[in-house]
């Protein structure tokens, strides 16, 4: 028996052809080039089985990678969520600047991250008198000059900063969201019963800051881990391999080595390694929304 009010399938069937064709297809098409030694050029292939897979697990530019893919998407996930939470606090009390503060902290997140990395590129330029290294002499800290970009320790955390630096805005939105949405007449009764900021932050604010907790941790740990567009612009995965993440791997491999099936194989492993990590994340968040 059919329901009344309820749309026939075929009204879909448009958007299903065209999101099959579109993405459906190229993405089994593109998964199957893993297990190839296809190098880009021409329709000759060679079925390989799991060759690429073990050469992954034996490289030691791609196990490099991973690690600082992990590390970068551990410091962008934490300092920026923190980050965004202190500046969403803050603009959220009565302050007469708060309208202009929002502003201010958001206005990075509408820049292109092309253009973000090529300005703090300038800001971490190793020369003495210019951009960091000139602001640190000026106020008479010269001796914490660095090659920011250059030093294999440093540059992945540049790097971070510069992440963290333009999306911590985008955080604080989400949080101010949140901090919107909690009832006032519940920290009113809070202030009356005696507790303190700290109590009432922890007992009422930071529970019903649950969904928003979970979007900003959701969004930070895909972008960390696929981070692409400030490594290549800033350092290029130098110097050597010390800001090789798996995208810049996968990158290189295709388009600098002409090996599209490898390249195929790394995408594969970081995209079951990105939905792994968000499937595991999005059930204990989820959980917490419910307990809070």
């Amino acid at each position: 028996m059919r329901i009344a009010n309820r749309p026939p399938w075929w009204f879909a069937a448009p958007a299903v052809a065209v999101y099959s064709v579109i993405v459906l297809y190229p993405a089994i098409a593109g998964a199957g080039s893993a297990f190839t030694d296809w190098s880009g050029v021409g329709a000759a292939r060679t079925f390989v089985g799991v060759d690429n897979f073990t050469q992954l697990l034996h490289d030691d530019q791609a196990l490099g990678a991973l690690r600082n893919t992990l590390l970068l998407t551990v410091a962008i996930v934490v300092v920026q969520n923190v980050l965004g939470l202190l500046l969403a606090l803050g603009v959220h009390t009565q302050i007469k600047s708060r309208l202009l503060l929002r502003l201010i902290f958001f206005a990075p997140v509408v820049v292109s991250p092309v253009m973000v990395s090529f300005l703090w590129k300038y800001v971490y330029n190793p020369a003495p008198d210019a951009g960091l290294n000139a602001a640190l002499g000026a106020v008479g800290l010269g001796a914490l000059r660095q090659d920011w970009l250059g030093n294999p320790s440093l540059a992945i955390w540049s790097v971070a900063f510069t992440v963290i630096w333009q999306c911590a805005g985008y955080s604080m939105v989400i949080f101010l969201a949140g901090l919107q949405g909690v009832p006032a007449e519940l920290s009113e009764a809070a202030v009356m019963d005696g507790a303190g900021t700290v109590a009432r932050f922890r007992h009422i604010t930071w529970p019903l800051l649950a969904p928003a907790v979970t979007i900003n941790v959701m969004l930070s740990t895909v972008g960390g881990l696929t981070l692409f567009t400030q490594i290549i612009a800033m350092t290029n995965g130098g110097p050597g391999y010390a800001t090789d993440t798996l995208s810049t791997v996968l990158y290189k491999q295709a388009f600098v080595y002409g090996k599209f099936g490898y390249s195929t194989a790394v995408a594969l492993v970081l995209a079951l390694f990105v939905a792994a990590v968000s499937f595991l994340q999005i059930g204990y968040l989820r959980s917490r929304e419910t307990t809070a």
